[in-house]
C-alpha cells in the first residue's frame, strides 16, 4: 500500500493530493493561437479554438500532469478511485461539469443546447448543457448573442436560417473583461470574435448548430446545421439582455473571495491570492462532500501540501482537487476560478 506521504495516494483513508491537469485542444475553424501565445498550452494545432481543462468527457478527455498518477486521463483516476468525487460519486466516475478556455478568433456558430430532460430521452441517456461563460479578455467591439431581440415562431425561424437572415432576430450584447454570463440549456446563443472566455458546463458535448454564416471547412464544405433538433429545444420568446449581477468581495488576510455563480450542477467563485504583502499563505482544501478545481486566470505561485509536496502553477493551469483532500497552503499572486461539483 503507498504511504500516507506519497504524492496521488491510493489508499481511502489517505487525503489525496491535489493534480495538475493537461487538456485536450480543439482546432474548430473560428479559433486563433492565444490560447497557446498567452496560456502557454504548448498544444500543435492552428487554429487553437479550445482547451479541455478538466474533463472527462471521451469527445476531449483531460490528462493528470502531476503526481502518482501522471499520464492518466483523468477518466481513468475517477473511475478506479470514484470517492474522489465526494458524497455522490457515479459508478463510472464522470465528472458532472467540464471546464475550457475558449479563444474566439472569429465568430462561434449560433446554436443551442438541450436541456436534460430532452438529452436523456433523445440522445442516449447523456446530459443536457447549461454554461457559464467568464470573460478573461474581449476586443473592443466584441459581442456576443444571447437569445432573440423579438419573440418568433417555428416558421418565422426556419424561413430566417433558410434564407440567411437570421442575424435581424438575433439580440446581440456587447461584453467586456470580467464579464460573467449564464446560458441556461434553450437559449439561442454565440460568442463574438475577440472574446477570450473560460467557460464552466455540463458535462456534454450537444450543440445544434442554426445559423454559420455560410462558412465552408478546409475542405470547402459548410459545415451541418442541425435545424429540427434546434427548434425542438429552443426558447423563440425573445430574452432580456443579460445585466452584470452583483458581486461582493468579501476579504481575509491574503486572499479574497467573491461568488459568481450557483446552480443545480455547479458553484463557481472568484478567488484572488496575495500572499507577497501579508507574508501569511492561504490554505486551501476540497472537503468530504465534493471535489474541486482552481483554474488559474492569472498570475502564478506555489501550492505547498501539508504531505510534503509542493507543486509550482502558472496562469492556465488547472488543479484537481479530489474530494476530502489533503490540505494545501497557496503562496503568490493569482486569480482562480474554484469550481465545485
Amino acid at each position: 500500500m503507498i504511504s500516507r506521504n506519497s504524492p496521488g495516494n491510493i489508499d481511502k483513508a489517505s487525503k489525496p493530493v491535489p493534480f495538475r491537469l493537461k487538456p485536450s485542444g480543439k482546432d474548430y475553424l473560428w479559433g486563433g493561437h492565444r490560447l497557446n501565445d498567452e496560456l502557454m498550452k504548448g498544444i500543435d494545432m492552428d487554429p487553437l479554438a479550445e482547451t479541455w481543462e478538466c474533463s472527462t468527457h471521451p469527445d476531449g478527455p483531460s490528462y493528470v500532469d502531476s503526481g502518482a498518477y501522471s499520464g492518466m486521463t483523468l477518466a481513468k483516476v475517477l473511475k478506479e478511485h470514484p470517492w474522489f468525487l465526494g458524497a455522490h460519486p457515479k459508478d463510472n466516475g464522470e465528472l458532472p461539469i467540464l471546464i475550457k478556455f475558449i479563444d474566439a478568433n472569429k465568430d462561434l456558430s449560433v446554436q443551442v443546447h438541450p436541456d436534460d430532460d430532452y438529452a436523456r430521452e433523445h440522445e442516449h441517456g447523456q446530459m443536457g448543457k447549461s454554461e457559464l461563460w467568464y470573460v478573461l479578455d474581449a476586443g473592443r467591439d466584441a459581442h456576443l448573442v444571447y437569445g432573440l431581440n423579438r419573440d418568433a415562431d417555428e416558421k418565422t425561424l426556419r424561413d430566417a436560417i433558410a434564407g440567411g437572415t437570421l442575424e435581424r432576430y438575433l439580440q446581440k450584447v456587447r461584453i467586456n473583461k470580467g464579464d460573467l454570463f449564464f446560458v441556461r440549456a434553450g437559449t439561442i446563443h454565440a460568442l463574438g470574435a475577440g472574446a477570450l472566455v473560460a467557460e464552466i458546463q455540463e458535462n456534454s458535448n450537444l450543440t445544434y448548430r442554426l445559423y454559420d454564416y455560410g462558412r465552408t471547412d478546409r475542405q470547402g464544405k459548410r459545415r451541418s446545421l442541425h435545424v429540427d433538433q434546434a427548434m425542438a429545444v429552443a426558447d423563440r420568446k425573445a430574452s432580456r439582455e443579460p445585466v452584470q449581477p452583483m458581486r461582493v468581495l468579501r476579504y481575509r488576510r491574503g486572499c479574497a473571495r467573491e461568488l459568481l455563480c450557483r446552480c443545480q450542477w455547479f458553484e463557481v467563485y472568484r478567488m484572488l491570492v496575495n500572499t507577497e504583502r501579508c507574508r501569511e499563505l492561504v490554505e486551501y482544501r476540497a472537503d468530504s462532500d465534493s471535489f474541486r478545481v482552481l483554474l488559474c486566470i492569472n498570475g502564478c505561485g506555489m501550492l505547498a501540501v501539508e504531505t510534503g509536496e509542493t507543486l509550482l502553477f502558472f496562469k492556465g493551469d488547472c488543479i484537481f482537487f479530489p474530494a476530502d483532500s489533503a490540505a494545501v497552503k497557496i503562496h503568490g499572486t493569482a486569480q482562480f476560478l474554484d469550481v465545485r461539483g
